[in-house]
């Protein structure tokens, strides 16, 4: 098990950095009532006393129960200020707006989401000078198990290098909501989603492929077809004229 003292530490220090160089008054984040967010929430609160955690939902039910009860309860825990602003109504306009030039699948409609929710938390980056933060973890950047331009959007990420099961163990070791470290991760696109459902394949699966290599052949296969078929999205654009 890693030493969280010392990742805390090193942590705090990586986000405290950032803030001095850019300049930023502040951090703000996504705050979904998941195991990310709360981690990321707690770490940048840590660096940082003015970090603001926004509660974005958007259509599922789901966004307004126990994500956002859970969410909450992270945030009092650890006195991290919260906001909720309500991106339904826009998601259902610019869907309706679209449905008029493309018949919009099922992906198509499920990233709006993150997107819009991402634009949401720019849009309050600029307005106080803040750094957005990011909140995907190494599992989830490895299968590419998170929307370009969306969540996957950010100005940093303290939890990148962090397995599923080490954000888990974190948060255990930080004193975090249980029922934030016990249900189901899911990105709450639609009713009844969860990530190891939609993905076919469990997180603890994935977490032992990349520390050991090793994975059964269904295992395997899936891991190595979301990675292969997701590499676009850890890179920048392409550019013509650059390598």
């Amino acid at each position: 098990m890693r030493d969280y003292q010392a990742e805390l530490t090193a942590r705090v220090q990586f986000i405290t950095r950032l803030l001095e160089q850019a300049g930023a008054k502040g951090v703000v984040y996504g705050n979904s009532g998941g195991k990310d967010s709360a981690l990321v929430g707690i770490l940048c609160k840590k660096a940082c006393e003015n970090t603001v955690g926004i509660i974005l939902p958007c259509l599922s039910k789901r966004n307004f129960g126990e994500d956002m009860e859970d969410g909450l309860e992270g945030a009092r825990r650890f006195d991290i200020e919260t906001r909720t602003v309500d991106l339904t109504d826009t998601r259902q306009a610019l869907a309706a707006a679209l449905s008029g030039v493309a018949e919009l699948n099922g992906p198509a409609l499920s990233n709006i989401a993150p997107r819009l929710r991402m634009t949401a938390l720019y849009a309050v980056a600029a307005a106080e000078n803040l750094l957005v933060a990011g909140t995907g973890n190494r599992s989830e950047r490895y299968m590419g198990y998170f929307t370009k331009y969306g969540d996957g959007g950010c100005d940093f990420n303290p939890i990148a290098d962090l397995t599923v099961t080490e954000v888990y163990e974190f948060l255990e070791f930080l004193g975090a909501p249980e029922n934030i470290i016990k249900k189901a991760p899911s990105a709450g696109l639609f009713e009844g989603q969860t990530d190891e459902g939609e993905m076919g394949v469990t997180y603890a699966a994935i977490d032992r492929y990349l520390e050991t290599g090793e994975a059964t052949d269904h295992d395997r296969e899936i891991i190595e077809r979301y990675h292969r078929r997701s590499g676009h999205k850890l890179k920048m654009p392409a550019v013509f004229g650059e390598d």
